[in-house]
């Protein structure tokens, strides 16, 4: 998969999954943009559903291999059923996301189906880890002294 967002990868707030799936959670990551960025299909897919839910703008695209991404706040450019390519715009970034320190943020959720058609056990996942290693960010862990780094 390609960031759903252009440039390099930069999220203000990372994946961070309940301990149980009863339980709140952080079940995705939130990227920092700008208003009515261009927000891209990360993969091949099929739009399952461009709407609102409980008041915010949200999409959804099946990958097939029973992975699911979600994006919000997007106000999209496709409509369900529409198939989409890899790195084509489905929608536009939204101001509003809760919680977010910039202008805009895109949360971007991932589940992979565990195999029950009501969906209900789907495991969430984190999205970078869908990346391609050329899209994931770089983090850099600090060094103390003594550690060896120049």
């Amino acid at each position: 998969m390609s960031s759903p967002l252009p440039g390099p990868v930069s999220v203000s707030t990372p994946f961070d999954p309940p301990a149980q799936r009863w339980l709140p959670g952080h079940r995705g990551v939130d990227l920092a943009g700008t208003v009515l960025a261009s927000v891209r299909a990360p993969a091949d897919g099929t739009v399952l559903f461009a709407g609102a839910v409980g008041g915010r703008p949200v999409l959804s695209i099946d990958h097939g291999g029973g992975v699911r991404t979600t994006y919000e706040p997007v106000r999209a450019t496709v409509r369900a059923g529409d198939h989409v390519v890899e790195g084509v715009e489905v929608g536009r970034l939204l101001a509003g996301h809760p919680g977010c320190p910039v202008e805009a943020c895109l949360h971007w959720g991932a589940r992979v189906t565990s195999g029950d058609p009501s969906g209900d056990d789907d495991d969430y996942v984190d999205p970078l880890s869908l990346l391609a290693d050329s899209e994931r960010p770089i983090r850099l862990k600090p060094t103390r002294p003594g550690d060896g780094a120049g």
